[in-house]
C-alpha cells in the first residue's frame, strides 16, 4: 500500500478519491492532546501523521508535530453527513493516527472513528525515556 499526500493530484484525480469525498461531504474536528507522567506534563515535537485508506493508498490528511503545550489543533477531516431524522447508529468514518516520538524511538498507532461536525480529542500518552529532558 503506497502512502499519498491529499494534496497528490494523481489521487484527486482518482474515482477512488471522487467517490470518498461524495461519501464524505462533512467535516470532524480531530485535537490531539500528548502528555506524560499521567497528563502533567505536555511533550512537544511528537510527530503525527493521520491517514485513512482510500482505494490501494494510505491517505495522509494530516502530518504536523505537538508544539510546547502538547498540543496540536482542529485538524479538519472528512466526514459523512448525519441523518437528524434517523435513528439509526451514524456513519463515520475512521482515520488512523500515527504518533511517533522520535528522540526515543517510540511510535503508537490510534484509530478514531469521525462524525460530521464533532469534535474529537484524543490523549496520547508518551513515558519518555529520558525524563529529564523536558
Amino acid at each position: 500500500m503506497n502512502n499519498v499526500s491529499i494534496n497528490d493530484q494523481t489521487l484527486i484525480d482518482s474515482n477512488e478519491y471522487k467517490e470518498f469525498m461524495k461519501n464524505n461531504p462533512s467535516v470532524g474536528y480531530l485535537n490531539i492532546r500528548v502528555r506524560a507522567a499521567s497528563g502533567a506534563i505536555p511533550i512537544s515535537n511528537l510527530k503525527v501523521a493521520v491517514s485513512t485508506v482510500i482505494g490501494n493508498n494510505n491517505v495522509i490528511f494530516f502530518e504536523g508535530y505537538s508544539d510546547a503545550s502538547g498540543i496540536i489543533e482542529t485538524i479538519n477531516l472528512p466526514t459523512p453527513k448525519l441523518n437528524p431524522n434517523d435513528l439509526t447508529v451514524p456513519q463515520g468514518t475512521a482515520y488512523n493516527i500515527l504518533a511517533t516520538y522520535v528522540p526515543d524511538n517510540i511510535s503508537e498507532n490510534f484509530v478514531v472513528e469521525m462524525y460530521e461536525d464533532i469534535s474529537v480529542v484524543q490523549n496520547i500518552n508518551i513515558a519518555p525515556v529520558n525524563p529529564e529532558e523536558y
